[in-house]
């Protein structure tokens, strides 16, 4: 690749520019204008609708399995109104036998206009009919269904369409094509396993343990401290807004037998339990369970040491204790592994009681030339934010929806170039844009599968059912003090100790009870308008999440987390399709204001913004919010982050079938130095002028191994003349 995206990003909704960023590096070759390309991305008709498809999951229940199936399904509607009136990309699921489902199709029926005019008039509404049949049925049962349905409408009539034209007979046109390709996904929906039918709803899981009820103390009624555990609160309300249940069921236990998208069966197993069975695609293996395991650092085995890991993480989100962290890329981020090798060395990756991970950061940005500027806060507020910026809270797009927000705002970017992968020519800003959400659609579509099929095989356990049970069991560290129990929590002085008589907290018989220092919960704050909880020891056994009273935690098993998975393969994706790890101009900003942030506590305490300079940077922090927020312990979590690398990568091959980009394209765009389109005579000269040059990552040394020479000149000239436009 021999140029990198420039400028720093500016995220819809979520992102703003850092002044003194924009500096250029090598300019790009542009086949039109910035500001004409510019117009078109934010203008293309797939950007409209999956706008509005991100407002209508706001809008909705808080199902993020469910909406990455959306994001998919509209991505395919779309991508394939396009393709069939295109002579390159290809339909993926009109006119095919697709995951069991027949999409049939007479081409002969097609009228396919004659001009270019008339074949992007034809696409347009194609694609705009079949978004809007899928659409409209898919959130007819929303919460939210008539604001939604509105505005599905209202994009209709503002792109000139009619939404009472309702005849899927294509043979008729553009509109009737789109109509058809919508009932058909809507067909194929009934049948690929999600139970769409049935309200999502879980057909044979039933939990091991009985009801936590979290206004009481401890957890002495959990029968399997492997397995997830309901969670009864008085008034439930999910992370969009919605009132439901009591006690919440398990949200997509099932999820695992979906039809998938790049998911083959060769990576899947079926796994057996309690006589059912469970499709798991690309098995990590058990989580650490309760009583197994080797020592960590002297202190506890895997189990004991990840939740109790999460309870003094929660101590830290007080931004009155006065430390300091630095968040910028040059002190945080380029991580250069995916996690750890084995539950027993997580000791090694995460900062157990200090926070965070133990990543170097970046030596400069490679957009300027210049290292990043340091940028100082407290870490109270950063935990904060983190826990609040990544669980996609009130009215949210839910994990999957949140990294199309992140691509749909690196796409806005003014010097967004829309080469695929960052080679050849630029794309037609339409064809990126549907490529773009094909891909990441189909990667978040079969993280939600492949995350979802492990929690529902595994059901494992959440950190507040964990905590308040291994709390009431008492401590494991010392055999001669109170309250030993093999079983119990590691003791940490100044952080998990005893409650010996005198205590503060020995009121009421604690005695010998474990206490912990940690975020005092909800019921300490009084007007989450102006206050805030705070960090002091409390009773261990009443331990609660950075989350809200009515949330506490998502309604469904931990291992492994769906943030994680979601994320990580999302960063691979997008790093992938820009050509880039790093977000345009080598950092990407989302600026908050000091007390206008958060939901259930005032705060941050000062304006500040979070940064990173990778999508992978980004990825891994969504990664450390969720155990900042009480949701997940590690074992959760770099699982979790690894399946994703995994999915990533098989939904980009899975979704390059059909951009109609071959490997002898790719090959020889990878020969096309100047990014022109053409290997040609300056190619030639770029590679001469670098002749003997021996490093790492030099464009001219095409055959990757280490130094420019003879070989690279023969493969250039075995292509001379050849274009690479896809």
């Amino acid at each position: 690749m021999r140029t990198l995206i420039k400028l720093c990003v500016t995220l819809t909704a979520a992102m703003s520019c850092m002044n003194g960023v924009a500096q250029h590096v090598e300019p790009t070759v542009y086949h039109s204008s910035v500001a004409a390309r510019q117009a078109a991305v934010e203008s293309t008709v797939a950007r409209q609708w999956n706008e509005v498809l991100l407002e209508a999951i706001r809008g909705d229940f808080a199902r993020p399995t469910v909406h990455a199936r959306n994001l998919f399904h509209c991505a395919v509607a779309c991508f394939d109104a396009f393709a069939a009136y295109d002579e390159l990309d290809t339909t993926l699921f009109l006119g095919r036998d697709w995951q069991g489902y027949s999409c049939a199709l007479d081409t002969a029926l097609l009228v396919i206009p004659v001009d270019d005019e008339g074949v992007r008039e034809a696409q347009e509404m194609a694609m705009s009919y079949a978004a809007f049949r899928l659409l409209s049925h898919r959130f007819a049962d929303s919460p939210n269904a008539s604001a939604s349905l509105d505005e599905f409408a209202l994009l209709m009539a503002q792109l000139g369409y009619s939404p009472g034209n309702v005849s899927t007979d294509y043979s008729l046109g553009a509109a009737e094509l789109g109509n058809y390709i919508g009932q058909q996904l809507i067909a194929f929906g009934f049948q690929d396993g999600a139970n769409e039918t049935g309200g999502y709803a879980n057909l044979v899981y039933s939990s091991s343990n009985s009801d936590l009820e979290l206004a009481g103390s401890g957890n002495s009624d959990l029968t399997d401290p492997n397995a997830w555990q309901p969670l009864s609160i008085p008034i439930f309300i999910d992370q969009s807004g919605n009132v439901l249940s009591e006690t919440p069921d398990f949200l997509g236990a099932e999820w695992g037998g979906v039809k998938p998208f790049a998911l083959a069966d060769s990576v899947k197993e079926m796994k057996v339990r309690d006589g059912l069975e469970w499709p798991v695609y690309l098995d990590c293996g058990a989580p650490p369970l309760f009583g197994e395991g080797d020592d960590i650092a002297n202190i506890a085995d895997a189990y004991a040491w990840g939740f109790a890991m999460v309870g003094l993480w929660s101590a830290h989100m007080d931004p009155t204790d006065g430390v300091m962290v630095s968040i910028d890329p040059g002190h945080l981020g380029n991580l250069g592994s995916t996690g750890p090798v084995s539950f027993d060395a997580v000791d090694t990756f995460y900062n157990w009681t200090e926070g965070g991970d133990f990543s170097t950061g970046h030596a400069e940005n490679p957009a300027t030339g210049q290292p990043y500027v340091e940028n100082q806060v407290l870490r109270g507020d950063y935990a904060r934010v983190l826990a609040e910026f990544w669980a996609d809270g009130p009215e949210s797009e839910t994990p999957p929806g949140h990294w199309f927000v992140l691509l749909n705002g690196a796409m806005d970017h003014p010097e967004f170039n829309t080469q695929w992968k960052g080679l050849g020519q630029d794309l037609d800003p339409l064809r990126y844009t549907l490529r773009a959400y094909l891909t990441l659609g189909g990667a978040m579509h079969d993280a939600a599968i492949a995350a979802w099929g492990h929690k529902g095989y595994y059901d494992y356990i959440r950190p507040v059912s964990a905590l308040r049970y291994m709390a009431e069991l008492g401590q494991r560290s010392d055999s001669t003090l109170a309250s030993y129990h093999p079983g119990g929590l590691p003791l940490l002085p100044g952080r998990i100790e005893v409650i010996e008589a005198g205590d503060p907290l020995a009121f009421g018989g604690h005695v010998g009870d474990i206490k912990i220092k940690a975020w005092r919960g909800p019921e300490a704050i009084i007007n989450p308008n102006w206050d805030e909880a705070g960090v002091g020891w409390i009773l261990c056994e009443e331990w609660w999440p950075y989350q809200r009273p009515s949330f506490v935690t998502p309604p469904f098993a931990g291992y492994v987390s769906g943030h994680s998975t979601f994320s990580r393969a999302a960063a691979e994706v997008l790093t992938a399709i820009t050509g880039s790890p790093f977000f345009p101009g080598g950092m990407g900003v989302f600026s908050l204001t000091q007390n206008q942030f958060l939901v259930f506590e005032d705060g941050p305490s000062t304006s500040m913004d979070l940064q990173w300079a990778t999508y992978r940077d980004a990825s891994d922090q969504c990664s450390l919010s969720r155990i900042w927020g009480g949701i997940h312990p590690p074992a959760d979590d770099f699982p979790g982050r690894q399946l994703g690398l995994e999915l990533a990568e098989m939904a980009l091959e899975r979704a390059e079938r059909q951009f109609g980009i071959s490997e002898w394209m790719v090959w020889t765009c990878t020969l096309d130095l100047d990014s022109d389109g053409v290997v040609g005579a300056t190619d030639l000269l770029l590679t001469l002028a670098d002749f003997g040059v021996a490093a790492s990552g030099l464009p001219a040394d095409v055959n990757g191994d280490g130094i420019v020479g003879v070989n690279d000149i023969l493969d250039l000239l075995s292509m001379f003349g050849e274009s690479c436009a896809n």
